[in-house]
Order: C-alpha cells, then structure tokens, then sequence
C-alpha cells in the first residue's frame, strides 16, 4: 500500500488527501448542526433546569404536608394530655375531700400542682406549634405558588423549544445522516480523534485551516517548513499548541458524492 493511502472503513485505499478533505467536511456539517444548536439557545438546558426544579418543588411540598401533619398531631396529642391532665386534677381535688390527715392533703396538693404545670407546659407546646404550623403553610403555600408559575415557564418553554425543532428537525437529520455517510468513509480511529478532539474544543472545531501563517483554531503561529507540509497533504498533521488538525485553506473543495458511494 503506498506510504499517502489508508484504508476506510469498508477496506477501500482512500488517500491522505481524501481523508483529509473528509475530515475537513466532516467538521463543515458539524459546524452546521452546531449552529442549529445554537439557534436553539439554552432552551434545552432551561427546559432540563425547570424540570429539576419542579422536581424539587414536589419533594418540598411532600415534605411540608408531612410535617403539617405531624404538627397536627402532636397539637391533638397535647389537647389529649391537658384533657387527661384535667380529669386527674378534678380527681385529686375530690380525694382531698375525704384525706385522714395533712400529710395526705399535702401529697394531693403537690399532685394537682403538677398536673397544672403539665397542663402548662402542653399549651406553651401548642403555641409553638401553631406558630410553626403557621410558618410552614404560609411556607408551602409560596412553594405551591412557585411550583404552579414553574408549571407554566416550563410548558412555555416546552412549547418554544417544540417550535424551534420542528423548524430544524428536517435539515438536522439531513446533516446527521451525512455525518454518519462520511464516517463511513473514515476508519475508526480517525473518527474518535476526530470527537475527542471536538469534545474538548471550546468552538467545536477538530478540524481548522491555516489562516494567516496560524492555527484556525488557537492562532498560534506556524512555521513555514509546517506549512509546506500541511499544503502537501501526504500526512495528518495536527498544531502542537491546541491539538486539533490542521489542513490548507484550499481544502475547501467538497467531496463528491459520486467518489466515494457508501
């Protein structure tokens, strides 16, 4: 096999300049499926964010149903202590009517003075209570009112981004099945070094032309003797500085359909 040809995915001898130009078109077409993402905006992200949130609004008012009830509990449990409470009061203070002695009386007294304190102490529990029953309605009353207006943006939002694919979602799946078309084309290696490279690009960009004696990708400069090299298209050079790979700006030509049929 000459030095300047590869082989494709279905075996065939595609030379280095072939494969360059596919790359180069490769990075055209998802250049293109960018902008159409960029068209989109954050609406993705803002829609994905919406859902978390309300999401979250749920659990919140889950919660606070819960420990509404609970509150409501113990408030009723309270009430059944001061109840008991009162009872045993009554109890003693008619036992008092019938004590042999002081020491008796004395005993009785200390009991009714505790059960007062117990029915104190049950009250003061309910006044908390009911203030923070208060708080946490009032609470989950504003979280009802922000997981209602979050229902809203959200099916807003749903809406606008249903709108914006549909305009875009004939000419996207063009440009995807042209992407897998000329991966196709490209062996595997090349296809993955090409994502990798992309994935960690702030633009995007895998594949770049020399523009201006530098780097389309990071505008480093390059060499005169690099440049030759590059123009020659005899091997895939990539720029020492950001990695990504580097072709002439004559490149530009497309591929043909009919030179390389899938």
């Amino acid at each position: 096999m000459p030095v300047n040809t590869i082989k494709s995915t279905e075996g065939k001898e595609v030379s280095i300049q072939e494969k360059l130009k596919m790359l180069y078109e490769l990075q055209t077409v998802a250049s293109e499926i960018d902008k159409i993402n960029t068209l989109r905006g954050e609406l993705p992200l803002e829609v994905q964010d919406l859902e978390d949130e309300i999401v979250g609004l749920k659990t919140r008012l889950a919660n606070y149903s819960e420990e509404l009830k609970s509150l409501n509990l113990a408030i009723g449990n309270k009430k059944t202590e001061i109840k008991d409470s009162k009872a045993k009061i009554d109890k003693y203070k008619e036992q008092q009517e019938n004590v042999r002695n002081n020491r008796e009386f004395d005993s009785l007294s200390k009991e009714i003075e505790f059960q007062t304190l117990e029915i104190e102490l049950s009250e003061k529990k309910i006044r908390e209570f009911t203030i923070e029953i208060k708080s946490k309605t009032d609470a989950a009353e504003a979280s009802e009112k922000l997981f209602k207006e979050r229902e809203e943006d959200l099916i807003r939002k749903k809406k606008e981004l249903q709108e914006i694919t549909a305009e875009t979602a004939v000419e996207e799946d063009k440009l995807k099945s042209k992407v897998t078309k000329i991966e196709s084309m490209i062996e595997d290696r090349l296809v993955m070094a090409f994502n990798r490279i992309r994935k960690n690009a702030r633009n995007g960009l895998s594949v770049v032309t020399v523009q201006r004696d530098a780097c389309g990708g990071c505008f480093n400069k390059i060499p005169p003797q690099r440049q030759l090299d590059i123009a020659s298209r005899k091997k895939i050079i990539v720029c020492e500085y950001c990695g990504r790979i580097l072709v002439d700006k004559d490149i530009a030509t497309p591929i043909e359909e009919t030179e390389h049929p899938v």
